[in-house]
């Protein structure tokens, strides 16, 4: 028989038939176990249809964003015209998508990778594009019908509200009401058709949803291995989407490791549970290596070459990044010892703000009995976005499902929306006044100041939530487990 560890509210004897049948949750120690109102409590499919519909609703208001840059004419290469280069920063309608419709043969629909390399310049020709492949090929199908920009983002933003609406979907399965922060906060307006990170948010917002709320909680002598390996099959395809996900394996195998939630998720195995923790590892690692194979067999020098790319990328006016304007290469962006001292400095301060992390929610695992997996996760995913050498405004959707998640003072969420709001908007009028603004110095006027505020305010806060994150408490509610 299993013992609640200290703090937790007494379980019954036997749980409730129904898989949306949502008893009280067994709460960690200090919390007191007591529901806050609004806070996990269960949407009927009336509340969920309507937070869905709220969802479109503002993605189609993100797409009428992006698309003021559209036409109304266009060129032989299908650039919209006139003046495309100018207006995508004066308009403040600026989009990765539709920006790189040129330059990476998607308008001429190559399939990415196979025949691609990076130029002698570094950059990506021949059909390679930035990103992991299955961002690859969302690229390539989202352009085959598309004959001009404005054609591609619009086969772009209907390939991906599906991914924005499945996460909200998600989120309100999970943390109830909450989940408005996604559906109808102004970073889905800015940032939903910048690029492409709805289908990576997806994979990771599911990731928690399985382990938490998914398959496998009743009827298998493993739900917690069970729905922890469906869940490092989700953080493999993230990998392969956006890479980011990756980092959430390792608190997912420390959760295994621990036995879950009290320790006792998978009654009767041996703790500490060090074969399901490899399994989850070598779930993911898996997933990412077959995704990727094909891609490695059919052109390894332009399946390389996104990696590549992205390695020898510089910290210039285009990262955003603490590391531009900290150490301000902007004088010389070929400063070679500025950069390399960024590029030994970003990732080992990364992998070291990982280890806090994780050691931080091993301590909380030793005083309250479950490891904080998704808390964890949140903090590193805060010590990547303040300390990788880019940090590109869309990123901002990759935290937003952790507002939603975890127990966090609202000050600081709208403290952190009120910063992206500033680099969101701001960065694409600074470099409207570098490129064809009449100026002195390039860090004068209001929209220089606004991406400082941006850059400086996120990063302080990123800091701030790092810790905040790896003392919170989850929002959602779990299945009753039993003694």
């Amino acid at each position: 028989m299993s013992t609640v560890p200290a703090g937790a509210a007494a379980p019954e004897s036997q749980p409730r038939s129904g898989e949306d049948d949502v008893p009280e949750e067994v709460g960690s120690a200090g919390d007191g176990a007591a529901e806050r109102p609004g806070v996990g409590a269960r949407l009927t499919s009336l509340g969920l249809v309507l937070l869905t519909v709220l969802c479109g609703i503002t993605l189609v208001l993100g797409f009428v964003n992006k698309d003021r840059c559209s036409g109304p004419r266009f060129d032989e290469w299908g650039r919209s015209q006139p003046d495309f280069d100018m207006r995508r920063y004066e308009d403040v309608c600026y989009s990765d998508i539709q920006t790189l419709w040129i330059g990476r043969d998607i308008d001429r629909h190559v399939f990415p990778y196979v025949h691609g390399s990076l130029s002698e310049e570094g950059w990506p020709v021949g059909g390679v594009v930035e990103y992991p492949v299955l961002t690859g090929v969302f690229i390539w199908a989202s352009a085959i019908p598309a004959a001009t920009d404005a054609d591609f983002l619009l086969y772009s933003a209907l390939l991906l509200a599906p991914f924005g609406l499945a996460t909200v979907w998600l989120l309100g399965r999970m943390s109830g009401w909450r989940a408005l922060l996604w559906a109808i906060g102004p970073p889905l307006v800015l940032y939903a058709f910048h690029n492409w990170e709805l289908p990576v948010v997806l994979c990771a917002t599911a990731a928690f949803y399985v382990v938490h709320r998914g398959w496998g909680r009743r009827g298998s002598d493993r739900p917690l291995l069970t729905r922890a390996t469906a869940a490092a099959v989700l953080l493999g395809l993230g990998f392969a989407f956006k890479v980011y996900p990756a980092i959430f394996v390792l608190p997912l195998m420390l959760y295994v490791l621990t036995g879950g939630r009290g320790g006792r998720e998978d009654d009767g195995r041996p703790s500490p549970d060090w074969k399901g923790a490899l399994r989850v590892a070598f779930t993911a690692l898996g997933t990412a290596v077959a995704v990727n194979v094909p891609f490695m067999v059919a052109g390894f020098e332009g399946w390389r070459a996104s990696f590549t790319f992205q390695l020898l990328r510089k910290a210039d006016i285009t990262t955003n990044s603490i590391w531009f304007w900290g150490l301000r290469p902007s004088s010389n962006p070929e400063n070679v010892p500025v950069q390399e001292l960024i590029g030994v400095l970003s990732p080992v301060l990364m992998l070291m703000s990982f280890v806090v992390a994780c050691a931080i929610g091993w301590a909380r695992y030793q005083r309250e009995g479950s490891y904080p997996w998704v808390p964890v996760s949140a903090a590193m995913l805060c010590g990547f976005l303040l300390l990788h050498k880019v940090h590109s405004p869309q990123y901002t959707l990759w935290l937003i499902p952790m507002f939603v998640l975890l127990r966090v003072r609202w000050g600081w969420i709208l403290a952190y929306l009120v910063a992206d709001l500033a680099m969101g908007i701001g960065i694409f009028r600074w470099y409207y006044e570098i490129f064809y603004g009449e100026h002195g110095d390039i860090l004068d006027g209001f929209a220089a100041q606004a991406v400082m505020i941006g850059v400086w305010g996120r990063a302080a806060l990123l800091v701030a939530l790092f810790f905040a994150f790896l003392s919170a408490k989850e929002t959602f509610r779990r299945e009753r487990l039993t003694v």
